[in-house]
């Protein structure tokens, strides 16, 4: 693993199936913020989805602005924002005032938009999407770094553009490019020396694209003179941990076929296959694209997913509504509980202060006794044996009067 700390945090686009209530769904994904909080989770990514009826926040920064009054420590990002859908002025000053008010908690996911219904209904071409970003992005650096802009394009427009308010954070927000399988998302991070977020990580086209997403970033960022880094790079993956791997399977029953259902026939993102028969849960174990297991499976998959990268910053779970909220939120607990510290050396000194108490346990024992029987023998000498259990008694004269003691 990279350095000596894993980070773990939550990508929440989220995905909310059209049988509950939206608001209480809204309030739940707040919540779910709060709880990896308590749980130590250090990151929380927040989408940005227009249409198609699952993925229901159509502003991160208004959810991140309440998440960051409900939490102290927790950092929150647009996982993320779709750059073709704003003016790069307005969405700067959005962060930027985001970045002051959460006291450089924020970051700043961008990508070119997941769906593309969102686009259609924009009007904004959907094979322009990535130029767009790039052009975009290329903006948006530099505001974001307190830079003035002056800038004309098919699509918008900056005349001596700067932002209103010096950036809290020096010398930017932290920024990062959304990856899948294409390599639109390294390339981006490789030019502006940004970080990567890799969707997908766990299933089979992402796990793949890991090593030479990573290549690419590096090799644009040494054409353009800048430098990549690792712990900047967040692998996003797809599990859910029970205490067996029997009552995983049984819990996601709830609503991962809900979830599959988006997917195959809604949502235009390659995160599930096309046709798999059978029943729907074993069909999508048999992929291999998700963890639907115990705490070891998880440490399994992020072993694997390190070997394959060759090291990432920080791991986060895709939030999915698998399971029912109570099972979900045991789930985000074992990890932190049992999954975490094996990736960020929590138990090392107390493994090293056991194995030390435990090969030296019979002479400390044998210390522990010899002071004992010293404190005994006192007491026999000033008070006599009258208390003194009669065995304890005689093992004191005993050894004494340097005598084997008894028994």
């Amino acid at each position: 693993m990279f350095g000596d700390r894993l980070r773990f945090g939550a990508f929440i686009a989220p995905f909310h199936a059209l049988d509950e209530n939206p608001t209480l769904a809204l309030q739940r994904d707040l919540e779910l913020v709060q709880w990896l909080e308590h749980l130590g989770y250090e990151e929380a990514w927040i989408g940005e989805h227009h249409s198609a009826g699952y993925e229901l926040i159509a502003s991160p920064e208004l959810f991140i602005a309440a998440a960051a009054e409900r939490t102290r420590s927790i950092r929150l990002g647009t996982g993320v924002s779709s750059l073709p859908y704003h003016h790069p002025l307005m969405l700067a000053e959005r962060m930027n005032q985001l970045d002051h008010m959460t006291r450089g908690r924020v970051m700043f996911g961008v990508g070119p938009g997941s769906l593309s219904s969102d686009a259609v209904m924009m009007g904004i071409p959907v094979a322009r999407q990535r130029d767009r970003m790039d052009e975009a992005l290329d903006v948006l650096v530099r505001l974001l770094r307190g830079e003035e802009v002056t800038h004309t394009s098919d699509w918008f427009q900056l005349v001596n553009a700067r932002l209103q308010l010096t950036p809290y954070s020096r010398p930017s927000i932290e920024m990062a490019v959304a990856s899948q399988v294409s390599p639109t998302g390294a390339r981006a991070a490789g030019k502006h020396g940004i970080g990567l977020l890799s969707l997908g990580a766990t299933t089979t086209a992402g796990f793949n694209a890991l090593a030479a997403n990573w290549r690419i970033a590096e090799e644009l960022a040494r054409d353009h003179g800048k430098t990549v880094k690792r712990e900047a790079w967040r692998l996003v993956g797809q599990m859910h941990i029970a205490e067996t791997r029997d009552k995983a399977i049984d819990q996601v029953r709830f609503g991962l076929e809900k979830w599959l259902y988006y997917f195959r026939e809604v949502a235009n993102l390659p995160l599930v296959p096309d046709h798999a028969g059978g029943d729907p849960v074993e069909a999508y174990l048999a992929t291999g694209s998700a963890v639907i297991g115990t705490p070891d499976d998880a440490i399994a998959r992020i072993h694997q997913l390190t070997e394959e990268s060759g090291g990432f910053g920080s791991f986060l779970l895709m939030a999915h509504n698998w399971a029912d909220w109570e099972a979900t939120k045991r789930s985000y607990e074992l990890i932190a509980r049992y999954v975490m510290p094996r990736f960020q050396q929590l138990n090392v000194n107390r493994q090293a202060s056991m194995d030390w108490a435990r090969q030296n346990k019979k002479g400390f024992t044998a210390q522990s006794r010899a002071a004992v029987g010293e404190r005994i023998a006192s007491h026999m000498e000033e008070k006599g044996a009258e208390n003194i259990q009669p065995d304890i008694a005689e093992k004191v004269r005993a050894r004494a009067a340097g005598k084997k003691p008894p028994g």
